[in-house]
Order: structure tokens, then sequence, then C-alpha cells
């Protein structure tokens, strides 16, 4: 069903092209036009939408660039395979077992990625965002160790990484290491007597900044989600605030709860 500006009393001011590119997007990321799907057709879309050839042609031309459809001359436009990608936070929390990579590279394997990598972009010690320093209780101008990673998934940038830590853990350890850390840091805080025990994730949807843009080839003004987790070891102490940041319209978030 298509709302028009009369249905809630608020106007829709963006161009009709990107209203119906909304529309279908959803479509396809709630799985009402699943993977391999054909979409409609032109005369269809025209009809549904009350629109021109030509609008519904840059329509289409968005969801193109945003990798969700593909379109090939004298064939229709069928939804991408694979595209949407859920992602299990709880799954990365535990450290890796001895020998084993990084969670997140495994886990995406799992679920059908046919290469998972990590790329450490920088190690280095910073004044961290607002927020960060809050979480990590950290004194005013006190500075962390961050580590940078982009993450590719079959090597498509998937998310970009920030990882904090307050200086007093970090000092004098592999953490500082301009190298990736066999298993990820939760392996290296386990061995160094810092076991994670809770984390703790806020999300949010917002604009992506000219970096997140960039690194994550991003097509057009869609939002991220940033996530800011919050790792605590023993006595509530806060290990870890990273930062991380995935194309909106291409992720989605799973968690799972038991009732108390």
């Amino acid at each position: 069903m298509t709302v028009t500006d009369t249905d809630s009393g608020f106007p829709d001011r963006r161009s009709l092209h990107e209203r119906i590119a909304s529309d279908l997007r959803d479509e396809i990321m709630c799985g009402d036009l699943p993977p391999g799907a054909k979409l409609p057709s032109t005369v269809q879309l025209k009809a549904r939408f009350d629109a021109s050839n030509a609008t519904i042609q840059k329509a289409l031309q968005l969801l193109k660039d945003e990798q969700l459809v593909i379109g090939r001359a004298g064939a229709a436009v069928t939804v991408r395979e694979h595209r949407q990608r859920t992602m299990r936070p709880a799954s990365y929390m535990a450290p890796a077992g001895a020998g084993a990579a990084y969670r997140w590279l495994t886990e995406a394997t799992k679920h059908g990625a046919r290469t998972a990598r990590s790329m450490l972009l920088d190690v280095t010690e910073i004044q961290p965002p607002a927020d960060v320093a809050d979480v990590l209780n950290l004194a005013d101008g006190e500075t962390a160790l961050l580590r940078h990673q982009l993450l590719s998934i079959d090597d498509e940038p998937v998310e970009l990484v920030r990882s904090y830590y307050p200086m007093a853990l970090a000092r004098g350890t592999a953490i500082m290491e301009k190298r990736r850390i066999k298993g990820g840091t939760p392996v290296l805080l386990a061995e160094l007597g810092f076991p994670p025990r809770l984390s703790v994730d806020r999300v949010s949807a917002r604009i992506p900044t000219q970096e997140q843009y960039r690194a994550l080839k991003l097509p057009g003004g869609l939002p991220v989600l940033r996530a800011l987790r919050v790792v605590y070891s023993d006595d509530e102490r806060p290990i870890e605030a990273t930062v991380m940041v995935m194309a909106g319209h291409l992720h989605e978030l799973q968690y799972e709860f038991t009732a108390d």
C-alpha cells in the first residue's frame, strides 16, 4: 500500500522517486521481496505509484546504487542474493578458543560469507569521544588507546570499528602494538586477567560522517547503524568501549532475551 500526504496530514517532502525507492526498499528488507525475486514491472510500478517511466527508472537506479537489486537490459530487475545481514552481537562477546580467529570473522563465514577479513587501520593513544570517555569512567582530558579497524565480507567493507581501552589497562601490553591479535582483544584481555563478563550495547541510527561514507562506500544519504558497546569485567570494571558503524540498509541486529 502507498501512503499519500493526505493520509497522515504531514507532507513527505522527498522527491517522488525517493519515496518510491523507500517503499520498495522496505519490502526488500522485510522479505516481501526476497533475494532472487523479481520486482514488479515498470508498467505495474507506474500504475501503483501514479508515476512516469522516468521517475520509476530513477527510483530503481537508487536501489541499484545501494546494491539491493540487479537490473540488466532486457531482463527484469531482481533482488540481489544475500544482501541483508543479521548481526548477532551476543555471538562475539566470549573470547575465541585457543588458536581460533576473531569471533566476528568466524561468525560471518558461518552465515554465508565466503571470506571475512579485518584490516587494522591505526593504533594510537587519543582523547576519545565524550560518550566513550563517560562509559570508561575517564577523567576530563584523560586519554585511551584506540584500535581502529575496517571489517570486510567478500571484499566489501561492512563495518568500521573503533575500540578504546583505558591506558592503565593497555599500557605495556600487546594491545598497544600495531598488529592484529590472534582471536581478537577479548582473548588478550582474558589472558591479562580481565575476562569479559557483561556487554552493554547502545544502538542508534545516524547520518554517516564523511569518514564513514568513504570507508564503507555508502550510496546517497542513507543512515548508518551505530552501536556503542561497553564490555565489563569483574567488579563491573569497564575494560573496552567499541563504536561499530555499518550500513543501515544492509544490516539488522538480533538480540535474544530470556524472561526472569
